[in-house]
């Protein structure tokens, strides 16, 4: 349905949460992996036999987003192990979160460097081999259009991310690459367990949400999966949201 077989598709953070379904989802639809992580490899390597499982290829690259050289090297490793790529996925992320009156430059540049500045030099490597064409997504949060408690900066990096995208969307337009970003509502992950009020966001975010139910990764897989496929062909510098309905509640 998606005609998708054979490519191969980066999605950083991908050995948990978001970025472990978005990855499966690819896999399950012919798409060959690239496997990012930084800390946690036991997971990435249980992600990556997830993905082989289905027959597609998989590459397992522990590299830092934020950090030019390790973008770099990963890149290498992608030429030599596939020789191009058709998809990328910015979808690590990371960040304090802290009232605005206890952050500092460090942690302001922190959420920033991994955020939103890594997408540019992600794009700017993938974007060569990307001979074809292709796809970029980067994966926000509503806290980007939203006060959130104690999300300043996190929120603040996630703006400047759909700006630069909306950025790229008009220049890799005529190299027939589309960029969007996918914006999802309160999704329970191991991210937001960092959130002294975890369970208060969710149980706000079931209440709030008119169809009853929280949003889930493999609700964003589903949506990055259409984005990369033809069926979405004229979405470009778009940011879309999958809620369940959450934001259009005042």
């Amino acid at each position: 349905m998606y005609n998708l077989e054979g490519k191969v598709a980066l999605v950083t953070g991908s050995s948990r949460g978001i970025g472990r379904a978005i990855a499966k989802r690819f896999a399950e639809n012919g798409i060959n992996l690239v496997v990012n992580y930084v800390r946690h490899k036991r997971d990435a390597e249980d992600t990556a036999k997830d993905i082989e499982s289905t027959g597609v290829k998989c590459l397992v690259v522990k590299a830092n987003v934020a950090n030019d050289e390790d973008v770099l090297a990963m890149f290498e490793r992608i030429k030599e192990e596939f020789g191009r790529i058709d998809i990328l996925v910015s979808n690590a992320a990371s960040g304090v979160l802290k009232p605005v009156m206890e952050l500092n430059t460090r942690h302001w540049n922190w959420a920033m460097d991994i955020n939103a500045r890594a997408l540019l030099t992600l794009a700017q490597q993938a974007v060569p081999l990307m001979q074809q064409g292709g796809r970029i997504l980067a994966v926000s949060s509503l806290g980007s259009v939203r006060a959130v408690e104690n999300y300043t900066a996190v929120g603040a990096s996630k703006a400047a991310l759909e700006s630069l995208v909306r950025h790229l969307a008009v220049e890799l337009g005529p190299r027939k690459i589309t960029v969007n970003t996918i914006s999802a509502g309160a999704v329970d992950t191991e991210a937001l367990k960092k959130f002294p009020n975890r369970t208060q966001i969710l149980e706000t975010a079931l209440e709030r949400t008119p169809l009853g139910c929280l949003t889930t990764p493999e609700d964003v897989a589903d949506l990055a999966l259409f984005l990369c496929s033809d069926l979405a062909k004229m979405i470009h510098g778009q940011t879309l949201v999958v809620d369940g309905g959450y934001a259009i509640r005042a």
